[in-house]
């Protein structure tokens, strides 16, 4: 008789804690303020049409930074997981740090600093990996701007995810509260059976039945959970 193996299925929900241990510093303060602006200076369409100039900088200055850090432990992890595991990253992040480390697939749910995309056709995107400036135009001769899903925009890959973490067996939480939505609904298309492990160094919530919760930083608590899972 033939055996056939079952590859189980994880899903790595991740946000800006993960980056931030990588020397990634986090848009928003503790006075709500994203490098010092209000978040709708920068990341709403409002603040677009307002002050195109200015919003541009914040995101050029962003990249910039990116190219200044490197993937941490917790990255490098994740990545061992597809040695056993059929692993999806669905994350909060626009950074490249997942696929620099290795991850094979990747969800941005909030876009990617390194594209572009057409002001006149949300679906024309480009790889761009240096300043956008006024004047840069997509092929149809339109302005680009940063490929980031801004406040009172659709996350057009929400659907996408949802239906991933409909499927697996494991879901690691990494790097966020899951209390911004509506990336925080994800939990809830989770199946009843699913085994949930999160990773947070200031918990909100206690272990239960089939949640484990590791009260430490990415880089630590992920490759803990990372070899129990291969060990197993």
């Amino acid at each position: 008789m033939i055996k056939i193996a079952i590859v189980k299925k994880i899903v790595v929900l991740t946000g800006a804690g993960i980056s931030a241990e990588s020397g990634l510093r986090t848009f928003r303060d503790a006075n709500g303020l994203w490098e010092g602006h209000d978040v709708m200076e920068v990341a709403s369409p409002e603040g677009w049409h307002k002050n195109r100039t200015l919003v541009l900088d914040f995101y050029n200055q962003r990249r910039r930074q990116l190219k200044e850090v490197q993937p941490n432990a917790a990255h490098d992890a994740l990545v061992k997981l597809e040695h056993a595991f059929k692993v999806d990253i669905i994350t909060q992040n626009v950074d490249d740090l997942h696929e620099r480390a290795g991850s094979s697939s990747v969800i941005h749910l909030h876009g990617e600093l390194l594209k572009a995309r057409s002001t006149q056709d949300e679906h024309l995107v480009l790889d761009w990996h240096e300043d956008i400036k006024e004047g840069d135009l997509c092929p149809k001769k339109s302005q680009l701007r940063p490929h980031i899903v801004w406040f009172g925009e659709m996350v057009p890959l929400l659907d996408t995810a949802a239906a991933l973490t409909a499927q697996v067996d494991y879901i690691l939480i990494v790097g966020t509260s899951m209390q911004v939505y509506p990336a925080a609904s994800l939990i809830n298309y989770a199946k009843p059976d699913a085994q949930i492990f999160f990773i947070d160094p200031k918990p909100n919530i206690h272990s239960q039945s089939n949640l484990k919760v590791y009260a430490e930083k990415a880089s630590t608590g992920v490759p803990t959970v990372v070899t129990q899972l291969l060990n197993n």
